[in-house]
């Protein structure tokens, strides 16, 4: 620019220069409209943009949204009700078949089934007992027996049975298979098993399978008494007359 400057103030450098040309310089064409720069051309070309504090509002309320709905998603964030109090789990029955000489209600007490599940004791003996069995619906002990010269009466779903008497005997009104086998119909789990303890209501059946022991052992690794079946006395007595 200086240099322009210079030139143009010298005289000698104005005279050489054609007829009108510093008039041309001086007097540009109305028609040609003054130049603008690009980056305002650009400015005024641009569409208006939404102001910085309302995108990012809008895009707080998003990640507050997006946020609240994963925390729920994932069990972190605390419902805005009061929280559900826990329900009281339903104590498992377990049915002793005893007499009245042990008291099993004792050895189970603060006891819980994997740590969850309180134990309620149920105890009687097996001519205090009844009970109906079904395909779907399990099955369903009727109890009546005596507590300090009162008579209880209760009926209950069983989950679980422990056998502490003898299921069968040969004096009168001691037979008591039939419970055995309703239990076995409701599907009750018991220690001893079901099956176990039917068996060993007779004892020439468990003495049977003594003998497959007998037989696959030797006597000299399982030596069994010498014993004979009769199917009744009848066929023993002719045997011996």
């Amino acid at each position: 620019m200086n240099f322009l400057r210079r030139r143009l103030s010298d005289s000698s450098f104005v005279a050489n220069l054609p007829n009108g040309y510093m008039m041309d310089l001086q007097c540009p064409d109305s028609s040609t409209s003054s130049p603008v720069s690009p980056a305002t051309e650009r400015k005024h070309l641009q569409p208006a943009q939404p102001s910085h504090s309302s995108s990012s509002s809008i895009f707080s309320s998003i990640s507050s949204a997006m946020k609240q709905t994963t925390q729920a998603a994932a069990g972190l964030m605390e419902p805005s009700a009061g929280p559900t109090p826990p329900m009281a789990q339903k104590p498992k029955v377990l049915l002793v078949i005893d007499d009245a000489h042990t008291d099993w209600a004792k050895y189970f007490q603060g006891k819980k089934v994997n740590g969850e599940f309180d134990i309620r004791v149920e105890q009687a003996e097996f001519s205090e007992l009844n009970l109906a069995a079904y395909v779907m619906g399990g099955c369903m002990v009727d109890m009546q027996v005596m507590r300090n010269g009162t008579k209880v009466v209760r009926s209950f779903k069983p989950d679980f049975v422990l056998i502490r008497q003898h299921a069968y005997s040969m004096a009168l009104g001691e037979d008591f298979r039939s419970l055995i086998i309703g239990l076995q119909y409701g599907g009750i789990h018991t220690v001893n098993s079901l099956y176990s303890i039917y068996n060993f209501c007779s004892k020439p059946w468990v003495f049977s399978q003594l003998i497959k022991i007998f037989n696959s052992l030797g006597p000299e690794k399982f030596p069994l008494v010498e014993q004979t079946f009769f199917p009744s006395h009848k066929q023993m007595a002719k045997l011996y007359q």
